[in-house]
């Protein structure tokens, strides 16, 4: 099976809780010794557990977050927030949830905050607040040799295009399978996975003419299987990502922001970026 999400070198109330990983600040399992002396105080009560912070996030989007071994939780969102609950002197606790219920999970309490390339959105910023760090894009994958002739989204009607439930590009691709219709074209065949890798693996087993995910995950499949895929198309619909904290919950959200502030004078955001060569000319 291939990895779901990707790098560019230089996002249900019903759906499941899939895993409890706890990682130490280096990004590793265990997180049994002391929590880190904290730079920035997290008041009393703004965490659900006393001495760490619970972060939701759908680990299966590499880059960004996905399974080393299948067991250890890794990726650039793992190392933020891993570099973060040091700053904030706790131990990180990562709970791996399907990416179409993950704020409702966040508003159930199943986690603090959520690291998950989540896109901030005006109708997310309406439940929840973001401290934004980086930017992210859409891209539409296809088999090596683009048998479809498909040079962007707009060549995607009539054929079929698997995607992760909740995420963006599926709003982008409802979007274009209207414009198809009005066209008098054929409507654009959506088929929805709970996870990113398992609507990869459906483009790789030829299941589907397309695959639609971020750019960054779509960089790092290629990466990982030479020759199989291909973009089609440039990357588009560009926008920030965000850590996302309950809307109320004010507190954590300056503390967390005031710790991500730390990591950038101090290089540690940088050196986590180029690590997984992911694109620096951001937040300006």
């Amino acid at each position: 099976m291939f990895g779901p999400r990707s790098y560019l070198p230089l996002a249900s109330a019903g759906a499941a809780l899939i895993g409890l990983v706890v990682a130490g600040c280096s990004g590793g399992a265990g997180g049994s010794g002391p929590a880190p002396a904290a730079a920035v105080k997290v008041p009393a009560g703004a965490l659900g557990q006393p001495g760490e912070i619970r972060y939701c996030s759908d680990i299966s989007s590499p880059p960004l977050e996905f399974y080393s071994n299948g067991t250890t939780p890794t990726g650039s969102d793992i190392d933020l927030g891993n570099a973060i609950a040091a700053e904030l002197g706790v131990k990180p606790v990562w709970v791996n949830t399907a990416f179409a219920g993950i704020i409702p999970a966040l508003q159930a309490g199943h986690c603090d905050a959520i690291i998950s390339q989540l896109f901030d959105k005006p109708s997310r910023r309406l439940v929840v607040n973001f401290i934004d760090y980086m930017y992210s894009s859409e891209a539409v994958l296809v088999a090596h040799g683009n048998p479809h002739h498909v040079t962007g989204i707009s060549d995607l009607c009539g054929l079929t295009v698997a995607a992760e439930t909740g995420t963006t590009v599926t709003d982008y691709l409802a979007q274009q399978s209207k414009a198809c219709v009005k066209a008098g074209r054929q409507p654009i065949k959506v088929q929805t996975f709970l996870r990113d890798s398992d609507a990869l693996e459906q483009l790789a087993l030829g299941h589907v003419a397309a695959y639609g995910t971020t750019v960054e995950t779509a960089s790092y499949d290629m990466s990982k299987a030479p020759g199989t895929f291909q973009f089609a198309g440039r990357p588009f619909g560009q926008i920030l990502t965000g850590i996302a904290v309950n809307k109320p919950d004010k507190a954590l959200t300056r503390a967390i922001a005031r710790a991500f502030a730390i990591l950038r004078r101090n290089g540690t955001y940088q050196k986590i970026m180029i690590k997984w060569g992911l694109r620096l000319d951001i937040l300006k």
